[in-house]
């Protein structure tokens, strides 16, 4: 495993990490995500990622139980978990957002449902227009301040918010943000190539990239149709199909221009996906989903092919994207 700093932060992130979302409690139940935290953890991985959205706080109360029957040692892994959204159906006012009433009890609750003390990182899962950013950076101060989470970000937030979080943490002296948490793939690149440049620099911070596989999409799966056990073709996907699928129709041409450069390689279109991720220095760590042993052991292979991305081989994916 290779390891990387968290930005400008003294933390180490194994640079695969392991995620819940859409899998835990869904696909995966108690065993299989026993033996998948199992195999990420022998592999080398030490960030664990959840939320409370993530099928309403079940997907977190599963890890949790999972990584206290696991017994790994606290000091040796990371655990995360993000607020805005609620852990309920259908939440009240006070249940989602980032004002400092949620931002707090979601955090309590996250550290109930993970069975930890503290949460080693704490995302601000999306802007919110309702609450005033001097708030919630002041409510993510007082939780660090507290010993309840070790490190702050964003995710999905616009480079001018992650600045303005920034300049009120500066001029209050309070915890700024250290990550955010992006998506981040062949197919879609602009925010953190692009909007995000100046803000590695100049805030030192770090990424925990999401969908390096385009959620599916980058493995070729899609090339020749819908299969039918795919997770976009089950019901409740509609949002995620018509998301991935349905954006422009040359992004199944595309794929299909990068199988033969994977093929070239000896490699699986989806180590190629994950390992394109880490050539980026400013990628802290590149976060996998699984809902199969055979899946992550896979894509744990990217690591391998790291080496194999010269700037040959990158120019030939460049070009094949155009």
């Amino acid at each position: 495993m290779l390891y990387r700093r968290l930005g400008r932060s003294g933390l180490q992130l194994s640079a695969l990490s392991f995620g819940a979302w859409v899998t835990f409690g869904q696909q995966v139940g108690r065993s299989l995500a026993r033996d998948l935290l199992a195999m990420a953890y022998d592999h080398g991985i030490n960030f664990f990622d959840n939320a409370e959205v993530y099928n309403h706080g079940v997907a977190e109360t599963l890890m949790g139980d999972v990584l206290a029957d696991l017994r790994f040692p606290r000091d040796s892994y990371c655990v995360s978990s993000k607020v805005y959204f609620g852990a309920v159906a259908d939440p009240l006012p006070t249940q989602r957002g980032l004002s400092r009433k949620h931002v707090t009890e979601a955090c309590h609750q996250a550290l109930r449902r993970l069975r930890v003390e503290h949460l080693d990182l704490y995302f601000c899962h999306r802007p919110d227009p309702d609450t005033p950013v001097e708030e919630t950076v002041a409510a993510m101060d007082t939780l660090v301040r507290q010993g309840k989470v070790l490190y702050w970000g964003t995710s999905e937030w616009p480079a001018e918010a992650i600045a303005e979080a920034h300049r009120v943490a500066k001029e209050n002296h309070l915890y700024a943000p250290s990550m955010e948490q992006p998506q981040y793939n062949l197919l879609h690149r602009e925010r953190v190539e692009r909007e995000y440049a100046s803000l590695y620099d100049t805030y030192g911070m770090g990424t925990t990239i999401w969908s390096p596989l385009a959620s599916g999409l980058l493995t070729g799966k899609y090339n020749d149709g819908m299969p039918s056990d795919a997770r976009l073709a089950q019901p409740g996907y509609e949002w995620l199909r018509e998301a991935i699928l349905e954006q422009g129709g040359d992004r199944i041409a595309k794929v299909r221009r990068l199988a033969p450069i994977a093929a070239d390689l000896g490699v699986s279109m989806a180590q190629l996906a994950i390992a394109w991720c880490l050539v980026n220095p400013h990628v802290s760590t590149v976060m996998l989903g699984a809902s199969k042993l055979e899946q992550l052991e896979q894509n744990l292979g990217a690591l391998d092919v790291l080496p194999k991305l010269d700037a040959q081989v990158l120019q030939k994916i460049d070009q094949a994207l155009a």
